[in-house]
């Protein structure tokens, strides 16, 4: 047999149609990642929709940013150490206590008479969501044959590129019909019958167990909530004397986080040298890290940016916005279905649309016209919809065996501390630029030009973290 039969063989053998994937045993665990990972990503999107209700409602004006912030923070702690809890428990324990969690935050909003106490169910909300995506990460690397792994992915990017659009409907709903308490009591429903499910669920049980019984790291995530905590607060009202102290202060607390978790053995929260570009895992996570801070800008002040200069309504910009879930949603779908040894082709294009989408924004918001930023938006978006899903399968591919949890459950914490980090940065870049002494469309012009070009250098560390993370050749595939 010739080298280009076996290459057709492999093709065929790898090849998985929708109607292939979707009529095996495993579509009820793709719904109920899919699940899991619509509530975290769709109350995010309707709470925004409702915040001007509540605050007419109770009140609070001032603490509106924080509502973002908290749900981000718990998220990213829930995640950070998620890996850990499947490591010692399986996935149906924790998996379903990060749903009663969700559940239980979104009562709290639900009821609360006051912006603190709803903040306070923000910040539970981000604990359980965090949750149930990164172990729904880590149920898509453990739970399904590597072969079925990107069609896994490519539905659940769907679901996310659904949920920018019905997020924001679902909210308009209840508070143009009903009331704002009844779209948290929505979800807070779907969030307990997940528990349920869950629990009765047959292949979510135990999955490894580590040795002994490691006292619980508390410290570690304090500080990690810590260090996020500052990074946020110094992004949320930002000025060159509170946001570089609070920001640099942060970034102290994440270097020491990662220097006990490098000691902590078995009981990590991370992959072993989680950011060191010589090994697969810590390229793709030194990837993921640095593409998201390169591409918050578009959605941090994409939308304020070209309203100032181009005059488009705030329905327009946040659709604008919007076009990087389209393009995410239907690249991901459409090439889904390609084979393994592909991965590498599509990670280095798809990256390098997304780099290139970068350099796009610097010439589009500041010069226009406005049809350009939404093409350059959906081109990020297809970016990562083309790369995402293979970075998954092939990280997990690389990745020492008893690893695979730690990398899974990285993988969407790694991209949200990418986000806060990446806020944070640009918030610092704009303020130094004039964003909060503009007076016409030509100094937002220089304000989004400075943003965009300080994205530039994060997408280089990126490529070249990518290029490290091709180096290593693929193991045989688990059956």
């Amino acid at each position: 047999m010739t080298d280009t039969d076996d290459g057709a063989r492999t093709d065929k053998e790898t090849f998985v149609s929708w109607g292939e994937f979707l009529g095996s045993p495993y579509a009820a665990s793709l719904t109920l990642v899919c699940v899991a990972v619509w509530l975290h990503a769709a109350d995010s999107l309707i709470v925004a929709t409702m915040l001007p209700s509540i605050v007419a409602e109770i009140g609070g004006a001032a603490l509106v940013g924080w509502s973002v912030s908290l749900y981000e923070i718990g998220s990213i702690v829930a995640g950070a150490a998620s890996a850990l809890l499947t490591m010692r428990a399986g996935l149906r324990a924790p998996m379903s206590m990060a749903a009663v969690l969700f559940g239980v935050g979104c009562v709290v909003s639900a009821v609360s008479p006051t912006m603190p106490l709803l903040l306070t169910g923000r910040a539970l909300q981000g604990l359980g969501g965090g949750g149930l995506v990164a172990m729904s990460f880590v149920a898509v690397g453990l739970i399904f044959p590597r072969r079925y792994v990107v069609r896994a992915m490519a539905a659940v990017s769907a679901l996310w590129g659904v949920s920018a659009f019905a997020g924001p409907l679902v909210g308009g709903v209840f508070v143009e019909y009903a009331t704002w308490r009844w779209g948290f009591a929505f979800f807070a429903c779907q969030a307990f019958a997940l528990a349920l499910w869950i629990v009765f669920r047959r292949d979510t049980g135990a999955t490894r167990s580590i040795g002994g019984s490691p006292a619980f790291p508390v410290g570690r995530l304090a500080l990690l909530c810590l260090a996020v905590v500052l990074v946020a607060f110094g992004g949320v009202e930002v000025s060159i004397l509170r946001t570089v102290p609070s920001v640099a202060a942060g970034l102290a607390c994440l270097i020491v986080f990662l220097w006990l978790d490098v000691r902590a053995g078995e009981n990590r929260l991370l992959p072993r040298r989680p950011f060191d570009p010589r090994r697969p895992a810590g390229a793709a996570l030194l990837m993921i890290l640095s593409m998201s801070m390169a591409t918050i800008a578009v959605t941090a002040f994409g939308p304020l940016l070209a309203t100032a200069i181009h005059g488009v309504s705030a329905l327009t910009a946040g659709y604008i916005v919007a076009c990087s879930s389209i393009g995410w949603t239907i690249m991901a779908v459409l090439v889904s279905g390609l084979p393994e040894r592909l991965d590498r082709m599509m990670i280095g294009l798809g990256m390098t649309v997304v780099s290139l989408s970068i350099l796009g924004f610097l010439h589009a918001v500041p010069n226009g016209p406005v049809w350009l930023i939404a093409l350059f938006s959906a081109m990020e978006g297809g970016g990562f919809g083309m790369a995402w899903t293979f970075i998954l399968r092939r990280t997990i591919a690389l990745a020492d065996a008893d690893e695979v949890q730690r990398v899974s459950g990285a993988i969407p914490t790694i991209q949200r501390l990418g986000y806060a980090l990446g806020a944070a940065y640009v918030g610092i870049v704009a303020n130094a630029s004039g964003l909060l002494s503009m007076e016409s469309a030509a100094d937002a012009a220089t304000v989004a030009r400075w943003v965009f070009a300080s994205c530039v250098p994060f997408a280089a560390i990126g490529l070249v973290a990518m290029s490290a993370m091709m180096r290593d050749p693929l193991r045989p595939p688990r059956p």
